[in-house]
């Protein structure tokens, strides 16, 4: 009994000396005025008021420039016009990289897709493929397997011509079926309930609240449980994602795939390598860029929409 107070002394005296560097660290680089936080969770007890009504309150009496400590995590939120001018045009190189969480930077395989990425000559080449290969208009008429999906629905709705119909439910699986269709080239509805589930777990871990984001030390605590669902999703999408992958290889090698009907992934194979060293590490931005397994894992779920 007497040893769990003794155990409880390096946890607290850590996160005081950590509070008290921090405190040490502001005064030798002064952050912009904002309300005074408390003790290591800082300004953490009024987020639920940190709406955008809330936060223009905040600037009516801090200034157009707004200092908010969460946890060990400080943040900075701009509603003055000139301020705002500075940050999205003159200096928007600066400030044009995304803040990521441990999700995010788990999830998408420390940000291998395009919307996480660095801004750098990986972004850029990236935008390049998606906007030449991936989203462009002769590619997109090319996808006759949309066109058979969309007479599939008119087919049976046309069917049902004098009985109710559920509308919503028909465009959502219209919609469902045209992206997964386009994107791995099957139409299997087994698949398509599996690549939801997976898609309604990462979207639920994007948005989770962790603890650890904004005090990294109880990151190996994980009071939430949210690590261990985070190796399990992420453990989920390679499972599938990397059948698809080698079904689509697969059939390249044995000549079955045909450019015309090409989905998502085959032209992502095009740039695949198993090496792995990867291109965003480099400075030269004429180089051809090089995708590996997690590159396409991570592209693909920035694509497609949380159902």
């Amino acid at each position: 009994m007497d040893l769990l107070p003794q155990l409880l002394i390096i946890p607290v005296a850590t996160l005081l000396l950590w509070g008290l560097l921090s405190r040490i660290r502001g005064k030798t680089a002064p952050y912009p005025p904002g309300p005074k936080g408390l003790p290591i969770i800082g300004n953490m007890n009024i987020m639920d008021q940190l709406t955008h009504r809330g936060l223009a309150k905040l600037a009516m009496q801090y200034g157009g420039v707004l200092h908010l400590r969460m946890g060990f995590l400080h943040m900075v939120a701009i509603s003055n016009a000139a301020a705002a001018r500075e940050v999205l045009q003159l200096q928007d190189n600066i400030f044009s990289n995304r803040p990521a969480t441990i999700a995010i930077r788990y999830l998408t395989y420390d940000r291998s897709d395009m919307a996480f990425a660095h801004y750098g000559p990986f972004w850029r080449q990236m935008r390049k493929i998606c906007v030449i290969k991936l989203f462009s208009r002769r590619h997109a008429e090319s996808w006759n397997s949309v066109r058979d999906e969309v007479d599939t629905i008119v087919r049976t709705l046309a069917a049902n011509v004098g009985n109710p119909v559920n509308v919503g439910d028909s465009v959502f699986n219209l919609t469902k079926s045209i992206i997964y269709r386009a994107a791995f080239g099957s139409s299997s509805t087994e698949g398509q309930e599996k690549f939801i589930s997976i898609l309604q777990e990462f979207s639920t871990l994007f948005g989770a609240f962790n603890i650890a984001d904004f005090v990294p030390c109880l990151g190996w605590v994980d009071p939430q449980g949210l690590n261990f669902r985070l190796v399990q999703a992420r453990a989920a999408l390679d499972s599938f994602i990397d059948n698809i992958i080698e079904e689509h290889v697969e059939k390249k090698s044995s000549g079955k795939s045909c450019d015309d009907e090409s989905d998502m992934v085959d032209e992502l194979l095009n740039f695949y390598s198993e090496h792995p060293e990867l291109n965003k590490k480099s400075n030269d931005q004429h180089n051809p860029i090089t995708l590996t397994k997690d590159n396409i894992k991570a592209i693909i779920m920035v694509w497609f929409p949380c159902f």
